[in-house]
């Protein structure tokens, strides 16, 4: 059998396959693999481990002439999400009703969603279609876990103030460190840095997995369509904000796109903002809802936007990720 093949001729394979075929199990056998020991070790609970992983070997691909490069396209990544998703959630604000809702929307999901993003999708899909400038970018992307920065857009609007605690610079310290690590390895002995070159790509398809055992599609139904435009305004407007950032700087725009996904965790996004302002409590729970609606529709659809995107750059003889890898 061609399994490798195959799953190279679908868009994203090596990554929405196994996630797919995980997020089915997860929905319909969920304790299936959770037997304990290490088949719920590897395949349900293994994805930080795997992730933080993927991370030291891509931190060893580094050359420290490069890291400016890195940090620059990770600075780039959040700024744009971060201001897109908090456009779309002011515009929400403006035009909402006297419920609160903007054509059924919260805006407070909106701004949790749009702003928050899926780093364990976004290593997936760079792992696939970036190089590793692309992925240590992720370091800097840290920053959009949580409520953080979704409490900081709903301060500028005047919608509420702004809260301390939300933020805590060792969670951020907790991802950088992986990536340093293995950068420092790489840098100093060049034997590593090609040891651990041969296990990158290796790992994606079982982290992969391990994250779409976290999905369940009834997410989708639950939130229902409201959910999922929540998921399209997400993967469509901050991806494709994403691809012409990047394209403008001549970066390799994929890398751009990858960051259009709503992460697990902005699902407790709208229940944290509540407890610290009473004005969120009427649509907390639809808000959240709709925001694990989002989870789900932006980790099937953005691997198969990209992987369109992908192929629309190859029609026009430009490949991906090798046209663009700083470091050849």
């Amino acid at each position: 059998m061609k399994i490798k093949a195959t799953l190279e001729k679908i868009p994203g394979g090596m990554m929405v396959v196994p996630l797919l075929l995980a997020a089915t199990i997860n929905t319909f056998a969920p304790d299936l693999l959770r037997i304990g020991n290490f088949t719920e070790a590897l395949f349900v609970d293994g994805a930080s481990t795997l992730i933080a992983l993927f991370l030291l070997f891509t931190g060893a691909q580094i050359n420290l002439k490069n890291v400016g490069v890195s940090l620059g396209k990770g600075a780039t990544l959040l700024l744009t999400k971060w201001v897109v998703g908090a456009i779309v959630g002011l515009i929400a604000f403006m035009f909402a009703g006297d419920d609160g809702l903007w054509l059924g929307l919260a805006p407070i999901a909106i701004i949790a969603a749009m702003t928050n993003s899926n780093g364990g999708l976004y290593v997936a899909l760079v792992g696939q279609y970036g190089d590793k400038t692309d992925r240590a970018a992720y370091s800097l992307l840290a920053l959009n876990d949580g409520p953080f920065l979704t409490m900081v857009a709903l301060a500028i609007f005047g919608a509420m103030g702004f809260v301390d605690g939300m933020f805590s610079i060792v969670s951020f310290i907790s991802v950088l460190l992986p990536i340093v690590i293995g950068m420092v390895l790489g840098n100093l002995d060049e034997d590593m840095r090609d040891f651990f070159n041969q296990g990158s790509s290796v790992l994606i398809p079982f982290f992969a997995f391990a994250l779409g055992m976290g999905i369940n599609f009834e997410s989708i139904i639950e939130g229902g369509l409201s959910g999922i435009i929540v998921g399209l305004l997400t993967v469509f407007v901050t991806g494709t904000a994403g691809y012409f950032v990047f394209k403008a700087m001549k970066w390799n725009p994929i890398a751009g796109v990858a960051e259009g996904s709503t992460a697990g965790n902005a699902v407790a996004t709208p229940a944290a903002i509540a407890a610290a302002s009473s004005a969120f409590a009427a649509n907390v729970e639809l808000a959240t809802v709709q925001v694990a609606a989002s989870v789900v529709t932006t980790a099937i659809l953005l691997p198969i936007y990209l992987g369109f995107l992908v192929k629309r750059l190859e029609k026009k003889g430009i490949r991906v990720p090798d046209d663009y890898v700083i470091d050849k």
